[in-house]
């Protein structure tokens, strides 16, 4: 092999290894802004976490907000809401599962573990029925003293587990904390 077979493989390798960075670089620019476009939008951001003053909601009484477009039912339950969610029996439930974003994996859906506070007292939920999507009516409402969706007959007892009815899962906890004694941040 002489020194002219050398440089002439030396170029030949070049010019292998720039046309493919070039073209690696041209499948990046192409592909960028197909991956970029799934980005969430500027205004879906803004309202990834919202802050709710709940303060003024009295022990009975609920709160609905509108997050992602969707309501949230906050509410602050009653000794007696508290003791009726805890009395439940695990096996009379048709759906086990907590539905809990704040816990990781599939945790039993105990009362304690769809509140917010050791007490029981706080109950944020999405208000969005499992069955379809409509949005259940509350204060009481349905055979078990919680959620009640007329549009198809599903009852939520006062944890927003799913007591009766066509729903297939309990009305899910969203990621909630408590930033202070009066705010709920969501998200």
């Amino acid at each position: 092999m002489s020194q002219a077979d050398d440089i002439e493989g030396s170029r030949r390798d070049f010019l292998y290894y720039a046309t493919a960075g070039t073209g690696a670089v041209a499948v990046g620019a192409a592909v960028w802004p197909l991956v970029n476009q799934m980005n969430p939008s500027a205004d879906v951001r803004a309202l990834s976490s919202i802050r709710v003053d709940v303060g003024g909601i009295e022990p009975g009484t609920q709160l609905t907000v509108k997050w992602l477009g969707k309501p949230v039912f906050i509410r602050r339950r009653t000794a007696e809401d508290i003791a009726t969610g805890r009395a439940v029996e695990m096996s009379e439930l048709p759906d086990p599962n907590a539905e809990n974003e704040n816990i990781a994996g599939d945790a039993p859906a105990t009362d304690e573990n769809r509140t917010m506070d050791e007490a029981g007292e706080w109950l944020v939920m999405m208000g969005v029925c499992t069955h379809l999507g409509c949005v259940p009516i509350g204060d009481g409402a349905g055979d078990f003293g919680g959620w009640f969706c007329p549009c198809h007959g599903s009852h939520y007892d006062t944890a927003g587990r799913i007591r009766k009815g066509p729903a297939p899962k309990n009305l899910p906890v969203p990621v909630a904390e408590f930033i202070d004694e009066t705010t709920l941040k969501l998200g």
